[in-house]
């Protein structure tokens, strides 16, 4: 993410900055001095949703202040994909980054395509779900580093884990060979709908079967599609399509109303 002027302020500073969008709308965004739309709690966020994608709105992120896990699980509910970063380099202060690509990763289930490099590998691993969820995101951690895993945004991605009312649910997904972690990543399951944060591998292949064996399984139990996020090449690889948030959003809500139900066996 590109920081300017804006990501150097203090959270009080970046409060004053805020200015409200008066011109004729269904719906009243608010926007920081970076031109970025802002969002708080008191925002009806479908509502906001739909301005963004009526507007064609050309950034990536939103901004917010709030890392209470009930805000940021709605909005996981409403389509983002809710990643954070320091205010500046050395500060202590964290920014709130709801991302609502201008362009999504997604695959649809029939579009999975295994390499057949690929192919010979997937009968070595053993799938697991949501079994090692801590160490999975601490090495995600660990690999990617955390400029955008902050720790506060982790703190209340865990805590999101011990209420079983919420409707936005971080899981993850790790591949086994010998009884050993290889490869996993975790998400969030809104609904029917699981989205990828992020993931890592530990030897070579393992990430590729991780990503073709959670597919299966999300396709074995009902969910429409696999929200990837941004569009990469190993994605592609996968068979992803890139779609508009026109297109994504609409097929979100429909995916959310869904529930997964329990897995059967499904032949590779």
């Amino acid at each position: 993410m590109s920081r300017g002027k804006s990501s150097r302020r203090t959270a009080v500073e970046y409060q004053r900055v805020i200015r409200y969008n008066h011109h004729m709308q269904r719906y009243p965004l608010k926007y920081a001095e970076s031109g970025h739309v802002f969002i708080s709690q008191e925002d009806r966020l479908d509502r906001l949703v739909d301005e963004l994608v009526d507007r064609n709105y050309a950034m990536d992120f939103c901004l917010a202040l709030d890392f209470d896990p009930f805000f940021i699980q709605r909005l996981m509910m409403a389509g983002f994909l809710v990643m954070s970063t320091r205010f500046a380099r050395y500060s202590s202060e964290y920014l709130l980054l709801p991302k609502l690509h201008t362009t999504r990763s997604v695959l649809f289930f029939p579009n999975l395509h295994i390499k057949k490099s690929i192919k010979r590998f997937v009968s070595r691993y053993e799938l697991r779900v949501d079994t090692d969820f801590d160490d999975i995101v601490d090495r995600c951690v660990a690999v990617h580093g955390d400029d955008w895993l902050t720790a506060p945004l982790l703190k209340a991605v865990r805590s999101l884990r011990g209420v079983k009312t919420v409707s936005a649910r971080p899981i993850s997904f790790g591949v086994y060979r010998d009884e050993e972690l290889k490869a996993g990543e975790f998400g969030v399951l809104a609904g029917g709908v699981y989205t990828s944060y992020s993931g890592y591998y530990d030897e070579d292949n393992a990430g590729s079967v991780q990503m073709i064996l959670m597919a299966r399984h999300l396709e074995e139990r009902g969910a429409p599609f696999l929200d990837l996020g941004m569009p990469l090449p190993y994605k592609d690889d996968l068979g992803a399509t890139n779609i508009p948030p026109g297109r994504f959003v609409p097929l979100f809500r429909e995916g959310r109303r869904r529930k997964l139900h329990k897995p059967q066996t499904l032949a590779l």
